[in-house]
Parts: structure tokens; sequence; C-alpha cells
């Protein structure tokens, strides 16, 4: 099944909450509202149409000249050898946070968990949310556009600007 059909199918299961994008650059999505995501991803999981049983990957994104976060959600389906990505987008600012989906793809605890550390967005229902790749007294959210490093942590200088051997990254 293709991006079409596949949009189409969403659209007609839940109308205004899950809308297929195409964007002029980048893959295309399925928008789904916030308040939806867990639903639209049983619905994906269980559809015979759909079958996405694989959860490949969870991923955070910054828009901070927009004022939102968003959360992709990459899946796969082994039996019919299709993919989609869902997306949700939310406020950046307050206490961004959305349904776990954990119930739906338990390999989604670590993606949800690492999300959490990077962004800062809570998983709604996460059965274990504690950090995952940060200490528990970590201040902030590294992968922000708008973090900025400390100084010092626990006694230890830290230096933004160091780069391991091989120079700065290439731009």
């Amino acid at each position: 099944m293709d991006f079409a059909l596949i949009g189409a199918r969403l659209a007609g299961k839940f109308g205004g909450d899950a809308v297929p994008t195409v964007p002029e650059k980048g893959d295309p999505f399925v928008l789904v509202k916030r308040e939806r995501i867990a639903e639209v991803c049983r619905f994906c999981r269980e559809d015979e149409a759909l079958t996405f049983n694989s959860l490949h990957c969870i991923s955070g994104i910054d828009y901070p000249k927009d004022q939102k976060l968003a959360v992709v959600y990459n899946l796969f389906s082994f039996r019919h050898r299709h993919s989609v990505a869902l997306r949700v987008e939310m406020p950046r600012d307050g206490e961004p946070h959305l349904d776990s989906v954990v119930a739906v793809w338990p390999g989604a605890n670590w993606l949800e968990r690492e999300t959490y550390d990077m962004f800062g967005i809570r998983f709604d229902g996460h059965p274990d949310p504690r950090r995952i790749l940060l200490p528990d007294d970590w201040e902030g959210f590294p992968l922000r556009k708008d973090y900025q490093v400390a100084e010092m942590w626990h006694g230890m200088r830290i230096d933004a600007n160091y780069h391991p051997p091989g120079g700065p990254p290439k731009e």
C-alpha cells in the first residue's frame, strides 16, 4: 500500500485528527492530533490492511521559530512491506506531553524515555518514566535548539567548544 492509500485509510477512520501531509521538502507524513496518537497507533497495528507491527523509531523535533515541538513515529509492516510516518505537534512552552504508545509497541519504552531526556516531552502513562541517557539531576534538554551548555557540572568544567580528534563537524 502506498502513502496515498495509507493516508486515506487513516483519514477515513479518524477524519481531521489524522491528516495526510506531503510537504514541499522531506517525506510525507500523517499529522495526528496529539490527543488521538495512542488510538491511531493502535489502529495502525491492529487494522488488517495496515498491520504496522513494527515501530522503527521515535524522533523529537524542535521548531523554535514556530514555538512548537513534534514527535515522529516511523512505522513498518513486515506483513505488507509498507511504511508510514505519523507526526504529532504540540506547543513548545509549558510541559509538552502526549500519550505513551508502550502498550501498543513495547519497544517504544526506551524511545519515549530518550525523547523525554533530549527534548523534555513527557509521555503520559509510560510505565517507567525514568531518565535513560542523562543523570537524574541534569538540567535542560540538550537537543532543543535553545539549550545552553552549563559551564560546570558537579565540579567538572564543561567545554562546549571541544571537538574530538579530527576537528569540528564539517558544514
